[in-house]
């Protein structure tokens, strides 16, 4: 993905050049028009996200000094062009004690314009570790957590400090990716590669070749040797996100690289030494894999030497508005076209109020929508129809669209913020397809409830493979990898 370089000015014609001309570079422009607007696309932003700014110094909300003393203060180390119309000595001095990484004057030629940001781009790396680094490991203990998610990020800390391998289980969307991320931020290997793998989205016949390499020649098209991603992060750290979902093959061999530190590349001659931490992550239950005969025991007792279980987010609640309001900013700056630029209560209120059942990444996706269809600078609850209608439709008749919007979280195959059929009486909606609760009235397991949603959309659609896996928002080969799973008949 382009490197993002964050233009500030509160002139739209200096804007427009100066986005036009960083386009052109190859670069990914991000436009602001004053202080306070730089400030909340910063705060919207993770670390590292954005590369460069090119900042005018003088603007009528917030000046570039003043962005740059709150940038210090929020220890960004990110490297500063400061733009004036004014080239006095003064103003440059001025500029650099503010911790400006260069200066321009306007109107800046574009080889002017490309050398100053090429410098900037290139001392940015290493800051961009290091500031990544020091803001995941301090978020891990942040203070603003809720009372479920405290003791979970204190107990990552303390395991960020050690290299016993972590097993994070949670919901979908519940943030399980940054946890680990955070994790390995904070420890000693924070310098050092962090490679991430799904190991769900891996091709059946290519896992062993991706996660442990393979020699030339090993099978047909394997022209040129492949390191394999245990090899790529060879001295950092590896997550295996959706570790449930590898071969029984793959686990043998991920057993023996945890025992002795050792990968065998497909058709290698010889074994290969590897140091490397493993972080996994799963929404299953690997207990209940475990006894089903899915997972290995002993694989899973080495993943599990240090379990963390993240709460969903409708036990966080006290989570949400902040979310919210962060998410805002975020694509705020990221769809200049929409007029939206705050949160209002009530809609706050609201989405307090629903019980997310795909999580933070649900939550992302309906604010996402809404500042794309917003007309006006405050959202409010009328800008979340499908929440509002989930929430008034009561549990009874909600469970199957909650189920279901658990099940498509993340996969984009809906607009953001479609979560489930509608609950009007009207549709698919009514009545419920399959239950949700079994017979004693309690909460069945995730895989029956899929296994049962996977055998409506064939029924619906009569066994077209494509178009049901495209409903479901998942590959091709996942959806016959699970039915075979499920047990369920492909004709």
């Amino acid at each position: 993905m382009n490197r993002v370089v964050l233009i500030v000015d509160d002139d739209p014609i200096q804007r427009r050049l100066v986005e036009a001309q960083i386009d052109r570079m190859g670069l990914r422009p991000l436009t602001c028009d004053g202080g306070l607007a730089a400030l909340r696309a910063l705060d919207a932003h993770q670390p590292g996200e954005i590369s460069a700014i090119v900042l005018d110094l003088m603007m009528p909300d917030k000046g570039g000094s003043e962005v740059m003393a709150e940038m210090r203060r929020r220890h960004l180390d990110i490297p500063v062009i400061v733009q004036t119309g004014k080239g006095s000595i003064d103003t440059v001095v001025e500029a650099m004690r503010a911790g400006a990484f260069d200066f321009i004057v306007k109107p800046v030629s574009p080889d002017k314009l490309k050398s100053v940001i090429d410098s900037a781009l290139k001392m940015r790396g290493a800051a961009t570790r290091r500031t990544t680094s020091k803001a995941r490991a301090v978020r891990l203990d942040q203070g603003d957590a809720s009372p479920a998610l405290r003791p979970v990020l204190a107990a990552a800390a303390k395991a960020a400090r050690s290299g016993i391998p972590v097993l994070i289980s949670g919901e979908t969307g519940v943030g399980k990716e940054w946890l680990a991320s955070a994790i390995q931020a904070g420890g000693d290997r924070a310098k050092a590669p962090f490679v991430k793998v799904n190991c769900g989205a891996l091709p059946g016949d290519l896992v062993e070749s991706i996660l442990f390499g393979h020699a030339k020649g090993a099978f047909t098209d394997a022209g040129q040797p492949h390191e394999g991603k245990f090899a790529e992060a060879n001295g950092g750290t590896l997550l295996l996100d959706e570790v449930g979902e590898l071969s029984a093959s793959a686990q043998v061999k991920l057993l023996r690289v945890l025992q002795d530190g050792v990968i065998d590349p497909v058709g290698g001659r010889q074994a290969v030494k590897t140091d490397v931490r493993i972080i996994s992550a799963t929404n299953r239950d690997l207990a209940a894999g475990v006894t089903a005969g899915r997972f290995r025991e002993d694989l899973y007792y080495r993943l599990n030497a240090f379990e963390l279980t993240v709460p969903p987010l409708r036990e966080r609640r006290s989570e949400i508005a902040k979310l919210a309001r962060r998410f805002v900013d975020r694509y705020v700056a990221m769809e200049p076209q929409s007029p939206v630029r705050h949160l209002a209560a009530d809609a706050i209120a609201l989405l307090q109020r629903y019980d997310w059942p795909g999580n933070i990444r649900q939550l992302e996706n309906a604010i996402h929508r809404a500042v794309v269809l917003g007309e006006s600078e405050s959202l409010t609850a009328a800008d979340f129809p499908q929440i509002a209608a989930l929430i008034a439709a009561g549990p009874a008749e909600a469970e199957v669209a909650d189920a279901h919007a658990a099940s498509h979280a993340g996969h984009g195959t809906r607009a953001p913020g479609d979560t489930a059929p509608a609950a009007n009486g009207h549709g698919r909606g009514e009545p419920a397809d399959f239950a949700v609760r079994d017979q004693n009235g309690e909460v069945r397991r995730v895989e029956e409830v899929e296994a049962d949603l996977i055998r409506l959309a064939h029924a619906q659609y009569h066994g077209r493979m494509s178009e049901i896996a495209r409903r479901l928002g998942i590959g091709r080969s996942t959806l016959y990898r699970k039915m075979r799973e499920y047990k369920i008949d492909a004709d």
